[in-house]
């Protein structure tokens, strides 16, 4: 089964997959001209649920009933894998701008999409650079959008979370925004980082979306404490092999 799941991707799965992903950049990248919002969002999230489901990999999302449609977010979740990508884009059901590692911006056209759409790289070349980012993700938060963020800021080497950093919780807390931790489980299994550009292991993938934390004041405790109550209600929805803190080398 695990040969023909194999020869599937190959012949079927893969071709499918660069061709949603080169007229996905492409249209991005020429209605990032005319509205950034919808083609910044809408294309991503239809090329997500297309990969997804030409991979065929089961999808459980819970708890979407906990976000208001006209509330803007800082969504914050674990970052297991590179399908964690796929996962939010096809099924947060939120428009959002990702903030992502400056080094995406290289890729052969989808690097140009993500910057037609709008997407905030991440710049830590310099404390100009830094706060040049932490102004346009405030933009975008003010401007009625939501953003997702990986706090750990890697992908991890075991399946368990690292640390997170306070970035995110920072502009929350800024701008007395909610944040809503978001748990992935299933990504590590279907294809970890050490395995590079590699067949998918076929797995079921679960996303929940927790309880938004309200902000209850403002500045470093109220941060810490957003930042810890993030961290503790998603890791208790992972499964009790990937449960507890794990160093990670990249952080």
């Amino acid at each position: 089964m695990n040969l023909l799941y194999k020869v599937y991707q190959l012949f079927i799965a893969l071709p499918i997959i660069f061709v949603a992903t080169v007229l996905t950049s492409l249209i991005t990248i020429l209605g990032g001209f005319i509205n950034a919002h919808v083609f910044g969002y809408y294309p991503g999230r239809i090329w997500s649920k297309v990969v997804l489901r030409v991979l065929l990999l089961p999808i459980h999302v819970e708890g979407r009933e906990h976000l208001h449609p006209r509330q803007s977010y800082v969504f914050v979740a674990n970052h297991q894998g590179p399908v964690d990508i796929f996962l939010i884009y096809g099924y947060l059901g939120r428009n959002f701008k990702w903030m992502m590692k400056k080094a995406l911006r290289k890729m052969p056209l989808v690097g140009v999409a993500c910057e037609k759409a709008r997407h905030i790289f991440v710049d830590k070349s310099g404390p100009k650079a830094i706060k040049e980012t932490i102004d346009k993700a405030r933009a975008t938060l003010q401007n009625g959008t939501s953003l997702v963020v990986f706090p750990e800021g890697s992908r991890t080497f075991t399946g368990h979370m690292g640390l997170f950093r306070k970035g995110a919780f920072q502009l929350a807390d800024d701008l007395q925004l909610p944040v809503v931790p978001v748990t992935i489980d299933g990504s590590f299994d279907v294809l970890t980082r050490m395995a590079g550009f590699n067949f998918v292991h076929w797995h079921p993938l679960r996303l929940v979306i927790h309880e938004p934390i309200p902000p209850v004041g403002e500045g470093k405790e109220d941060i810490k404490h957003t930042m810890e109550e993030a961290y503790r209600v998603i890791m208790n929805s992972l499964p009790e092999r990937h449960q507890g803190y794990v160093k990670n080398e990249d952080q």
